[in-house]
């Protein structure tokens, strides 16, 4: 009975996937059309960076400091390079008198075309690092697609002006030389170094969110039994990472040279203490905790992390992308967007849980004392999440935005739950395998939350 209905499955599996695929295109094409990337989280800050990248990074352009600029001056310089691009070519092009918002809403445009091609290729990245993990004959595109693509937080790092996109791209890239390294029993060319190391740097000049993925690269040498096979890798990873700092370094130099710090940021940091925050922030306490699913939107349970985390994940907490928060009184969808979200909330616990229950894959793979190329992959996803948390988590504590604690946003870590994904899928796999049911059931919930979420991943800012 259970091979009938994995061959029945399996006949429109493909069919499937292509309707998931082309419902995926719409909603990038529909926010391409109706996001302007002035809308995003500090979105006049990052505009202000694409307009004066040039007398920030050419030498002799001025001697002002680049926090004159713009107060996102701390941000690594390699997402605003295409938004540049096209800026400067639209210069050439436009009258005087409409130049800089002519300009502006170009390079907007392109940027989102730009990085929903980039998403894309996260996700055809996703599928060869799971051929070459899994192993397995069957198709894995349905498990990588509903895993990997159903969190809202995915469409506002698409469509802003930002890094985390590129975050996620290099961090794919990342993990799929690593598998391959891996499944070579830690044999490599210079090469295979060169191109590892290439990519660590450009992660580092993405975002800075990117470092809490780099830790776990070495806490993985703890794990490797074989003497050889350890002093092998030791030496990968250490000229890998070489090579990123060398590529990268100059642009935390030039912070650490101008603000005396190569972790400068645009508030002030405070020595790290759990007190920095009230005790609501560790427990969701309070009368307004229940409206996590009833109007989960600001300023209800305002500065408790996971509620915050949470609604802002699978929903648009602070109304940058879903609904309009600029004007709250005349924004748009208001009046229901709310009911709307909690909805959203209400459906969104059962993947939420899966993906938590995902983590005991990467924790048997820590306690296994033979381990598999597989293992030592799962190992290191495993510690990436422990280390994105607890990162992000010391950051909230060590900058506290009282009483609004609006340094709270999913879209920053969105690489953090793709991991979780990651797990989750090898889990659902594993699943696959032992009962057929199960893992149909589960497949339908997906689709059941990313259809019913569906409106959520679309703006619906006036076009």
């Amino acid at each position: 009975m259970n091979l009938y209905i994995l061959k029945n499955y399996e006949k429109y599996e493909k069919n499937l996937f292509i309707f998931f695929i082309s419902s995926l295109m719409f909603v990038l094409g529909y926010n391409l059309f109706h996001y302007d990337q002035i809308y995003g989280y500090d979105g006049e800050a990052h505009h202000a960076y694409v307009q004066n990248f040039l007398n920030m990074y050419l030498p002799g352009r001025t001697t002002e400091l680049s926090s004159t600029f713009t107060y996102e001056f701390f941000s690594p310089p390699l997402p605003y390079l295409f938004p540049v691009f096209i800026n400067e070519i639209c210069k050439i092009y436009i009258q005087p008198e409409n130049i800089y918002e002519t300009c502006r809403q170009a390079y907007s445009f392109a940027n989102i075309l730009f990085q929903s091609l980039l998403f894309l290729l996260t996700l055809l990245l996703y599928t060869k690092i799971f051929k070459l993990l899994i192993k397995k004959n069957y198709s894995l595109n349905i498990s990588i697609f509903l895993l990997t693509v159903i969190f809202t937080a995915n469409y506002r790092a698409v469509g802003m002006l930002r890094g985390e996109i590129y975050v996620l791209l290099f961090n794919s890239l990342l993990l799929l030389m690593f598998i391959k390294l891996l499944n070579n029993n830690f044999e490599y060319e210079i090469k295979d170094m060169l191109f590892f190391g290439l990519t660590i740097g450009l992660l580092a000049l993405s975002k800075q969110w990117g470092f809490l993925l780099f830790p776990s690269y070495f806490f993985l040498i703890l794990f490797i039994k074989s003497k050889s096979e350890k002093i092998k890798y030791f030496k990968f990873v250490s000229g890998a990472f070489f090579i990123g700092f060398i590529l990268s370094s100059w642009f935390y130099f030039s912070l650490f040279f101008d603000y005396g710090s190569f972790t400068t940021f645009n508030r002030e940091s405070i020595p790290f203490r759990f007190t920095n925050q009230p005790l609501s922030f560790y427990l969701p306490i309070g009368d307004e905790v229940n409206m996590v699913f009833t109007k989960p939107i600001r300023p209800y349970f305002q500065n408790q992390f996971l509620p915050v985390l949470y609604a802002d994940l699978w929903g648009d907490y602070w109304g940058y992308f879903t609904f309009t928060s600029r004007a709250l009184d005349v924004g748009r969808n208001q009046l229901f967007i709310g009911d709307y979200l909690a909805r959203v909330n209400i459906v969104s616990i059962f993947p939420s849980l899966f993906l938590l229950f995902g983590l005991r894959i990467g924790y048997r793979s820590l306690i296994k004392k033979i381990k598999k190329p597989e293992d030592y992959f799962l190992i290191y996803v495993f510690f990436a999440i422990v280390t994105s948390f607890f990162g992000y988590l010391w950051f909230l504590i060590s900058y506290p935005v009282l009483p609004t604690g609006d340094t709270n946003k999913a879209t920053y870590i969105i690489h953090l739950f793709h991991l979780l994904g990651i797990l989750g899928i090898v889990n659902l796999e594993k699943i696959r395998e032992k009962n057929i049911n199960n893992y149909l059931y589960i497949i339908g919930a997906l689709i059941f939350v990313f259809f019913h979420n569906f409106s959520a991943y679309m703006s619906h800012f006036p076009s």
